[in-house]
């Protein structure tokens, strides 16, 4: 895709991989709305861009719930109001909050559910309309690298990312039943050395395989470059994840799951630090 005077709704707009995927599509030409739940947060991150040198035309905000599926649909309406039209939705929204399965309440859980899923089909469910009658956009899902390995302590919030890929794909085959051109794009990022998991990390033998990421902009580039331009269905950083998925079906599942303690993966949120909350 030809970014240049694109527009591109963002979610989760406030900071993290949401300011530098907006950073990269202003790079571009492309026109940014920026959706976030924090208004404080918004408003930094549009004098941070400002002051970047990237003119402040281009660059919208908008306090958004995305849980709120009326909220969003008119939020859509004055996101396309502002820049005219909408040729790319970036799903990066996101929660987090890890322990074990049993150790909080079902409201806890019930949030992470809510902005990762409910979240996601809200604004597709919104925006995907429109994509459709200009039969022409694409629809990017930030998922992880928690959709192809189970992690103690992520159980709900890996759930949501295996669920955002299959929604990805299954939405992906509609689009070619009903001769659509309109691409879809799941991303599927490790752990981020700043931000909502930092700490998280894979040790030993797991670590060099799947090293963290060192910062959001690798993300964020994966996400334009790859997603976007060159339209690929399935984007992974580090891109060693793809030896997951290698092992997952070729390894008898026993097995398998036995590897993936051997590298350490299920212990990787022991050493978090971040905060728990809804910036990526």
């Amino acid at each position: 895709m030809n970014l240049k005077d694109s527009c591109v709704l963002v979610t989760g707009g406030a900071g993290g991989v949401g300011v530098a995927t907006a950073r990269r599509l202003l790079a571009a030409g492309c026109t940014v709305m920026l959706w976030d739940l924090s208004k404080a947060g918004l408003e930094r991150a549009a004098s941070l861009l400002a002051g970047e040198g990237h003119p402040e035309a281009r660059v919208f905000t908008d306090v958004v719930n995305i849980t709120d599926s009326a909220a969003v649909r008119d939020a859509v309406e004055r996101s396309r109001s502002a820049m005219g039209r909408i040729d790319v939705l970036v799903n990066n929204a996101g929660h987090l909050t890890p322990g074990g399965f049993l150790d909080q309440p079902a409201e806890v859980w019930q949030s992470t559910v809510d902005v990762n899923l409910s979240g996601l089909i809200n604004v597709t469910r919104a925006v995907l309309p429109h994509l459709y009658a200009q039969n022409h956009g694409q629809i990017v899902n930030i998922s992880s690298a928690s959709s192809f390995v189970g992690v103690s302590g992520l159980a709900v919030y890996s759930a949501t990312k295996w669920a955002v890929w299959g929604l990805t794909e299954a939405l992906r085959h509609e689009a070619v039943d009903d001769r659509r051109a309109v691409r879809f794009s799941s991303v599927h990022p490790n752990y981020i050395s700043r931000g909502m998991f930092e700490g998280a990390r894979i040790r030993g033998l797991g670590g060099l395989l799947f090293p963290r990421l060192p910062d959001h902009d690798v993300v964020a580039k994966a996400i334009v470059n790859q997603a976007i331009r060159r339209g690929r269905r399935v984007v992974r950083r580090p891109r060693s994840l793809r030896l997951a998925i290698l092992l997952r079906g070729l390894l008898p599942e026993a097995f398998f799951a036995w590897a993936a303690r051997r590298l350490q993966i299920h212990t990787s949120m022991q050493s978090w630090t971040g905060s728990a909350g809804g910036s990526r």
